[in-house]
């Protein structure tokens, strides 16, 4: 399979991340992966991308692991700690761990640049154990953010890192379900509208409290929590196997009397008793 384009550790999306809107939306999600990750029990944990956010930090779990692109630059977050190993790969599309091997896995702004975004959600199926965690973040869609880059482009100026792509959540869950998860939680944030200076978006800062309360789905980011789910599977024997032990059969079968009909024939006379005497003579009589 091709390499997927390393565009996480791309400067013009790290740029935009150490911008004024790239941090507000970072302090954001950060409080919220703290938020989901900190119930989240096992022994392995796995962060793909991003190394700008922790989102592992609030866990509790034995081993956690950074999975970053070969020309992200190092940060705060690859400090030394036995707890947290940091691998670089090429792309996310397949992943060097064992299967079931994973109990929870994070995406922060994966999806939108992966080259092949159903294959990295069928790779991260695959490491999950059964009930193991899945949590996303993105940018959505269905948001001021996302009407001003869809206008600005078709200017040749987007507010966001043209690499990007969009994926709402509605088309996120429908991809998560044909894979086996269950929706746990959602949430969205960020209401500010698309200001590139701190200047405006501290004079917006109202309009958070508003936008959680009166259109909560269009926030900017929204982030969805999810649990992979095995069926269980029960065998079921042929329907002509009787329920019966042997045994108990064999019991019934002693126990239940035997009929015995006799049909007389119609021209011969009605069966009649024969004496044992009677017998006997008989045999007699046939020797002479």
């Amino acid at each position: 399979m091709e390499s997927a384009p390393i565009i996480s550790g791309n400067t013009d999306w790290r740029d935009w991340l150490a911008s004024p809107p790239g941090r507000y939306i970072l302090d954001w999600e950060q409080g919220q992966f703290d938020a989901a990750v900190a119930d989240v029990f096992g022994f392995y944990a796995l962060q793909c991308g991003l190394p700008q956010l922790d989102c592992l930090r609030a866990n509790r779990m034995p081993s956690r692991v950074h999975a970053r692109f070969l020309d992200d630059v190092a940060d705060q977050h690859d400090a030394p700690d036995a707890s947290v190993t940091t691998v670089r790969l090429a792309h996310f599309e397949e992943l060097p761990f064992d299967s079931q091997s994973l109990d929870l896995v994070v995406l922060p702004h994966v999806l939108e640049f992966a080259q092949d975004p159903h294959q990295v959600l069928r790779e991260v199926e695959r490491v999950l154990r059964p009930e193991g965690r899945l949590i996303v973040s993105g940018m959505n869609p269905v948001s001021l953010w996302g009407v001003r880059q869809v206008a600005l482009r078709r200017l040749s100026q987007p507010f966001l890192p043209s690499q990007g792509g969009f994926i709402g959540p509605p088309r996120l869950r429908d991809w998560l379900k044909l894979l086996g998860f269950e929706l746990d939680r959602g949430r969205y944030g960020c209401y500010r509208p698309p200001c590139r200076t701190q200047q405006w978006l501290d004079r917006t800062a109202f309009m958070e409290k508003m936008g959680d309360r009166w259109w909560p789905i269009c926030g900017a980011i929204y982030l969805v929590s999810a649990i992979k789910r095995v069926r269980g599977m029960r065998l079921i024997g042929p329907a002509w196997r009787s329920k019966i032990p042997a045994r108990a059969r064999a019991r019934v079968g002693a126990a239940t009397p035997q009929r015995v009909s006799i049909v007389p024939n119609a021209r011969s006379e009605p069966p009649r008793a024969v004496a044992l005497s009677d017998t006997c003579s008989d045999a007699s009589a046939a020797e002479e």
